[in-house]
C-alpha cells in the first residue's frame, strides 16, 4: 500500500479499536462475563494490526527500502530469525528488564560491556512489531481453519442428505458393519448422558511435538529450509465402555481419555503445488505412543508429532478427514472404541 492508503488504514483501525474497547467495558458494566482485554481475541486483533500499520508507515516516511529505518530494521530482524514466540517473548522481558535497570542509573551492561539505550529500545520497538506479525500470523491460522471447517460441514451435510435419499430408496437392505458399529458406539452412551457429554477440543501444546534433529534435504542448496506453521487439536472425553458404564455415571463419570486428533499443517508456498503433503506413522520410545510426521517438499522442512498409539476409526461419519485444500493440509481422526468383554 502507497503512504496515504496506509494512513488512511490505520485510521480504520483506531476506529475498530476504540469500538472494541467501549463494547467490553459496555459488557462489563451489564455483568456479562466476558475476556479481559488482554485475552480478547478482537481486540489483540486490532492492537496487533495498529502496531503493524504504523510501523510500516514509519518505514515509508523514513525513506522506505533505502532509509535509515530500513537499515536499522534489517540488522535487527536477524536477531529474531529461526526464534520460538515463546524465545522471542523472553527476549523481550529481558530487553524490558535491561532499560528498567539502565533507567536507574546503571548504565553498565550485564556483560560488562556500555549499555546502549537508544539501540535496545529500537530493538524492542521491532521485537513488538514481530511479535505482532506472529500473533497476526495465528489468528489468520486459526481463522481459515475455522473457514474450511464451515465449507466442510456444509459438504457433509450435502453428503449425508444424499446418502439418506439412497437409503429410504433401498427398503429393507441390511446395515453394513460400519453401520452396524457405529449404531452400537451411539447406544452405549448410558441412560442420563447426554451424546458428546464432556467432549472437549483443546490446542495441541508445543511439547507434543518431536525434535526431528539436523535433517538434511536434497532440495536445501536450492532452497531455505523452513518449518511449516500449525494449528493442531486434542479431543478429550469420557469412554463408556461396558467396564465404565457398569462402574461410573454422569455424576461420577470416568477419568477422560484422548479420544481423536485435528492437525491443520498450512504449506502456503510449496514450489510444486501438484504434490500433496504426505503423512506417515513411525514408532515412538515406548508402543503407548507413536510418532506422527507431516512432509510436503521444498521449501518446507518435515514436522512430527507424539500422539496416543491407538487404532484410527477411518469412517467419515465418526470424523475423519484428510484434504488438502487452499494450501492446508487437514487431517481429522477419532480413535476406535474398544469394548469390555468378560
Amino acid at each position: 500500500l502507497k503512504l496515504n492508503e496506509l494512513e488512511e488504514l490505520l485510521e480504520d483501525i483506531e476506529v475498530f479499536r476504540k469500538l472494541e474497547r467501549e463494547a467490553l467495558i459496555a459488557a462489563r458494566n451489564t455483568g456479562r462475563n466476558l475476556e479481559e482485554s488482554d485475552d480478547n481475541p478482537v481486540l489483540k486483533y486490532w492492537d496487533a494490526l495498529h502496531l503493524v500499520a504504523s510501523d510500516e508507515i514509519k518505514f515509508l516516511k523514513t525513506g522506505g527500502a533505502g532509509g535509515s529505518h530500513s537499515v536499522t530494521k534489517e540488522d535487527i530482524q536477524k536477531l529474531f530469525e529461526g526464534q520460538s514466540q515463546e524465545a522471542l517473548t523472553k527476549m523481550q522481558d529481558e530487553i524490558v528488564a535491561k532499560i528498567r535497570r539502565s533507567a536507574g542509573g546503571s548504565a553498565i551492561d550485564t556483560d560488562g560491556g556500555v549499555f546502549d539505550i537508544e539501540y535496545w529500545q529500537t530493538v524492542l520497538s521491532q521485537l513488538t512489531v514481530h511479535l505482532a506479525k506472529v500473533e497476526l500470523s495465528d489468528l489468520h491460522s486459526k481463522m481459515l481453519v475455522r473457514q474450511l471447517e464451515r465449507l466442510e460441514k456444509k459438504k457433509d451435510a450435502l453428503s449425508k442428505a444424499a446418502e439418506t435419499a439412497k437409503e429410504q430408496e433401498k427398503s429393507g437392505a441390511s446395515e453394513s458393519k460400519e453401520d452396524a458399529e457405529e449404531a452400537e458406539e451411539t447406544a452405549i452412551v448410558p441412560k442420563g448422558v447426554e451424546p458428546g457429554f464432556g467432549d472437549l477440543d483443546e490446542e495441541l501444546g508445543l511439547s507434543s511435538e518431536v525434535d526431528l534433529h539436523a535433517t538434511s534435504y536434497a532440495w536445501q542448496d536450492r532452497y531455505r529450509p523452513r518449518k511449516p506453521r500449525y494449528f493442531n487439536r486434542v479431543k478429550t472425553g469420557y469412554d463408556w465402555n461396558k467396564y465404565n458404564q457398569s462402574h461410573y455415571d454422569h455424576d461420577n463419570p470416568p477419568p477422560k481419555t484422548v479420544q481423536g486428533y485435528k492437525f491443520n499443517i498450512f504449506y502456503p508456498d510449496l514450489i510444486d503445488r501438484t504434490q500433496t503433503p504426505q503423512y506417515s506413522l513411525e514408532r515412538a520410545a515406548t508402543d503407548d505412543f507413536c510418532i506422527i510426521r507431516f512432509r510436503a517438499g521444498p521449501p518446507y522442512e518435515d514436522v512430527a508429532f507424539k500422539i496416543i498409539n491407538r487404532e484410527w476409526n477411518r469412517s467419515r461419519r465418526r470424523g475423519f478427514r484428510c484434504t488438502f485444500e487452499r494450501g492446508v493440509l487437514s487431517l481429522y481422526f477419532n480413535f476406535k472404541s474398544h469394548w469390555y468383554r468378560r
